[in-house]
């Protein structure tokens, strides 16, 4: 005897549905939970930060640490449906954090302030509930490219004349 058993295609696909929304809600969740812990989890008077800049105080290894949880954030929101764009705003947001913060003493200060994951989370909440940062990440590429490709031109040149400079003293 043949046993089938009947089932509603459309109830699968609203389960599976519901149970990707739910992962998404939940790392979500985790994401604005491990930017909380990075940039704002403690409170000292009326000033808020995180582990990122008490990570800074251990050279090479906390900068590193931080950089590749917020990248990871990133990537999590990324794959959660945040457009090119919005992952790219928070890719340089992430960029500028870790280069500015590796400045020795300098960098320590900064990261009390710029915190970079919250940013993060605020474009995120931008993109779903705003609809703003929709749309290819193009024209900010474009612009980064043509910014890096003159900062590179000016310290050839720069390089140049130093060159020339160190050979018109051996020359002479």
């Amino acid at each position: 005897m043949d046993i089938t058993i009947k089932t509603n295609p459309y109830r699968c696909m609203k389960n599976n549905l519901s149970f990707e929304k739910e992962k998404r809600i939940r790392e979500l969740r985790w994401v604005e939970q491990v930017s909380t812990l990075l940039d704002s989890k403690f409170k000292v008077g009326g000033f808020r930060f995180g582990l990122d800049p008490l990570l800074n105080f251990f050279p090479i290894l906390g900068p590193i640490t931080t950089f590749a949880t917020s990248v990871l954030l990133v990537l999590v929101m990324f794959r959660n449906g945040v457009s090119s764009k919005a992952a790219v705003k928070m890719l340089l947001n992430t960029i500028f954090d870790a280069i500015i913060g590796s400045i020795p003493v300098l960098g320590n200060i900064f990261d009390f302030f710029f915190k970079a994951n919250k940013r993060n989370v605020k474009i995120l909440k931008e993109h779903y509930h705003d609809g703003k940062h929709e749309g290819s990440a193009k024209g900010i590429l474009t612009v980064l490219f043509i910014v890096l490709l003159t900062l590179c031109i000016f310290l050839f040149y720069l390089l140049w004349l130093f060159g020339e400079w160190i050979i018109g003293i051996i020359a002479h």
